[in-house]
């Protein structure tokens, strides 16, 4: 039998952008997601985040046992939070290049928020004017293609993130990601957690791109305080799930199946 994975996407990248790696890991994984988070009315984007998380707890509920939850940067403190909160809907969480913040970082983070420095510390401040309108397909793909953060991204899901990540209206096509809610999200960044990283009643993996420069050495070193929780790296940079899918694939299933035969011994 399959087992359950609930798969939560980065910002500004629809779940199906991910297709490889779905491919990749089936069929040993039954894998859920939501199109995109942060765009239901019930669960509208607020600060720290407990909205969507909220949004993603209202989802794990509906599966009949607990999953394997996986996410990448923002999907990755998404599940973090929520496994905090609700630790018997989950079997482990990966986050994929998502940081497990220290008191320091929260502190800045904090700051940058009431003093109005957040877009510079965030991705926000790159967001803001970035071009959302398109004629076709061709002329998309070739404007990702030559923008840094896609430059190394696997051709296949570039693809997709073109396939999926528009969506046709009057004048052509549009980016199917909300940018005000991109923006929104970006700005809201937690400064708080819902429990303190020894209380993860789960097995963590947090898994860093080896140029990335959100997961820093200080976030490694944090993970020595948390009774079940490890620390890895793969080449490429925050974007690493989209740049080599396979390899990502190949560490999840080799986790899950190390996590799972832990569980039974336990049991």
């Amino acid at each position: 039998m399959p087992q359950p994975l609930f798969f939560a996407h980065a910002n500004g990248f629809p779940s199906a952008t991910y297709g490889k790696l779905f491919a990749a890991l089936a069929p040993d994984f039954q894998i859920r997601h939501l199109q995109q988070h942060g765009h239901d009315p019930r669960f509208p984007v607020n600060d720290n985040w407990s909205n969507l998380v909220d949004e993603l707890i209202h989802h794990l509920q509906c599966s009949d046992e607990p999953v394997w939850g996986v996410g990448h940067s923002l999907g990755g403190v998404l599940h973090y939070h929520a496994a905090l909160l609700r630790p018997e809907l989950y079997r482990g969480v990966v986050m994929l290049d998502s940081p497990v913040l220290t008191l320091a970082d929260r502190m800045v983070i904090r700051a940058a928020k009431r003093f109005g420095f957040i877009d510079r510390i965030t991705p926000a401040g790159r967001t803001l004017g970035r071009r959302e309108a398109f004629a076709d397909l061709d002329e998309a793909r070739d404007y990702f293609a030559g923008k840094s953060l896609f430059r190394r991204f696997d051709p296949e899901c570039l693809d997709a993130y073109v396939s999926h990540g528009l969506q046709a209206d009057e004048q052509g096509l549009r980016l199917r990601f909300d940018p005000a809610t991109e923006i929104s999200i970006y700005r809201s960044v937690p400064h708080t957690s819902p429990g303190r990283p020894q209380q993860l009643a789960v097995p963590l993996a947090m898994v860093r791109g080896r140029h990335s420069r959100v997961v820093l050495p200080h976030h490694a070193r944090l993970l020595r305080s948390m009774p079940r929780a490890e620390y890895h790296s793969l080449p490429g940079g925050h974007m690493f799930p989209l740049e080599r899918p396979q390899a990502t694939a190949e560490l999840l299933r080799e986790l899950f199946l190390r996590w799972a035969g832990g569980q039974e011994e336990r049991a």
